[in-house]
């Protein structure tokens, strides 16, 4: 139910499907892509992954900011969604790391939220018709008018929004999963920094750079446009392509660098994104699926013979039909059959399409961090 005083809000979709509701974040109007994410935590670390750069995005759970916000969750210096669409919401937090509420922090951030809406019936229609365009405004309240602001945004398909996202400049990264947080047994015996990194940041996350430091990395993040030449001067153990928004087929520089690195023979690991860049680097295409994978149980599996479950965020996907011969695929997303692991059949180099950081998310796939220093320890010995 809407407190007294929250402005009014709507929500409407590229269809003209348009949801009224109230605010309980920043005035104003902001158009994008409106996605939807099943998980049921984790509301900060999907606001501040860069991988949600340009989206609208619709939480499934009920109720969003319980346990209101705090730094330590956050995958990014800021937020990177543009927008938060929930059925109701918490104005008073309860957990003893929050700092604030979720309402503050987007007004902080100057980023609309609106609450009282349908998520269901929402989620339902992008099932249906596929993720589009729309827009969250508290100032443009005539629907036909706003309409009018979407249907002329541009799609997703085509933006290379990894070149908006990376790092300016080139930075050294240190900082492991603290100890009171650590799950892993091959990370704990990971004591001393044996490795560098670098790291291809296409929108990398906090949490991805963390799970390398705790396995003896020593991680150099490089901008986007960072040439082939440039990262081999850093002397790297091993080459990291980090998750990132947007369509992929759109970052050529990326793939022109990662193509350029396979010939160093330098172990190489990709992530979402990373994944993807890969793929086309070894010449695979990409598709834009209907309404993406968003959320924390998606199940893969296929060459061990057992089902991981993951945590998964993208809008695109590597077309198995275009796939090289010298490339097998290693994991398939048992929900629609997509691609979601690959390794080189000749060089050390693998990607996958999920997020093995667990964060948010289960810790299934952590073990492909493990796998990354045992190519690198392969290569050097």
């Amino acid at each position: 139910m809407p407190i007294s005083g929250d402005r009014r809000a709507i929500l409407v979709l590229a269809d003209g499907t348009t949801y009224e509701g109230w605010s309980f974040g920043a005035s104003g109007t902001k158009i994008g892509e409106v996605v939807f994410n099943t998980g049921m935590t984790g509301y900060q670390e999907v606001m501040t992954d860069p991988s949600y750069c340009g989206q609208l995005v619709t939480f499934t759970y009920p109720e969003l900011g319980n346990v209101g916000v705090n730094e330590e969750d956050e995958e990014a210096a800021r937020p990177f969604a543009i927008g938060a669409i929930a059925r109701n919401i918490s104005r008073r937090p309860s957990n003893w790391r929050s700092t604030k509420s979720l309402p503050d922090y987007l007004v902080e951030h100057g980023i609309p939220g609106i609450y009282g809406i349908d998520t269901r019936a929402l989620t339902r229609k992008l099932r249906s018709l596929g993720a589009m365009n729309g827009a969250i405004s508290t100032e443009i309240l005539n629907p036909e008018e706003l309409l009018n602001q979407v249907q002329n945004a541009p799609s997703m398909a085509g933006q290379n929004l990894a070149a908006a996202v990376s790092t300016p400049e080139t930075y050294e990264w240190t900082e492991a999963t603290p100890e009171a947080w650590e799950f892993s047994d091959g990370a704990k015996s990971a004591t001393a920094v044996k490795y560098t990194i670098v790291a291809l940041d296409f929108g990398v996350k906090r949490n991805i750079l963390r799970r390398l430091a705790s396995y003896g990395c020593r991680v150099i993040v490089v901008p986007l446009g960072t040439p082939a030449e440039e990262i081999l001067k850093h002397e790297p153990d091993g080459i990291f392509l980090s998750n990132g928004p947007g369509d992929p087929a759109a970052v050529t520089e990326g793939v022109d660098t990662v193509r350029a690195l396979l010939d160093s023979g330098k172990p190489m690991f990709g992530i979402c994104m990373g994944h993807q860049i890969l793929g086309q680097a070894i010449g695979a295409e990409t598709f834009k699926l209907k309404f993406g994978h968003r959320g924390l149980n998606q199940p893969c599996g296929l060459e061990q013979k057992q089902v991981e479950i993951t945590s998964q965020n993208h809008g695109f996907a590597i077309d198995a039909d275009s796939l090289d011969p010298k490339i097998e695929v290693t994991h398939l997303n048992l929900n629609d059959r997509t691609v979601a692991g690959l390794r080189h059949t000749s060089l050390p180099v693998f990607s996958v399409q999920y997020h093995p950081e667990a964060s948010p998310g289960p810790h299934d796939a952590d073990y492909l961090f493990e796998e990354f220093v045992k190519a690198i320890d392969a290569v050097k010995a």
